[in-house]
């Protein structure tokens, strides 16, 4: 499974931005898919996750701000982050699980100004 992700960028505080990650390769049996985030100096945490059957679940940080969306057709999982603040600036990773493997993608870099 090959991850490409899409849609990182600048943007001011309040500002949305939407990032697209794009599964390729055996995506057969994906059971989720994911978005992280690791800002300098920081752990890696979860932002969001949707498994194949539409379930999801959120970081304490990002809930009601942020949601993730999936296209099961075009193998492609979406994150709209909406009321960004400058602490979500991080680079985003795309993350998928098949069974019990675990893929990441190149980052992408999302940066709020105050």
């Amino acid at each position: 499974v090959q991850l490409q992700a899409y849609g990182g960028g600048l943007v001011q505080a309040g500002g949305f931005l939407r990032l697209s990650c794009a599964a390729t390769g055996s995506t057969f049996s994906i059971n989720t898919m994911a978005w992280y985030r690791q800002a300098p100096g920081k752990q890696r945490e979860l932002v969001a996750r949707i498994s194949s059957g539409g379930s999801t679940n959120y970081g304490d940080s990002v809930k009601g701000r942020f949601t993730i969306s999936g296209d099961n057709a075009k193998n492609t999982v979406y994150l709209q982050m909406n009321s960004l603040k400058p602490e979500d600036t991080a680079v985003y990773l795309c993350h998928a699980e098949q069974n019990s493997m675990h893929y990441w993608g190149k980052g992408t870099q999302v940066t709020v100004s105050s």
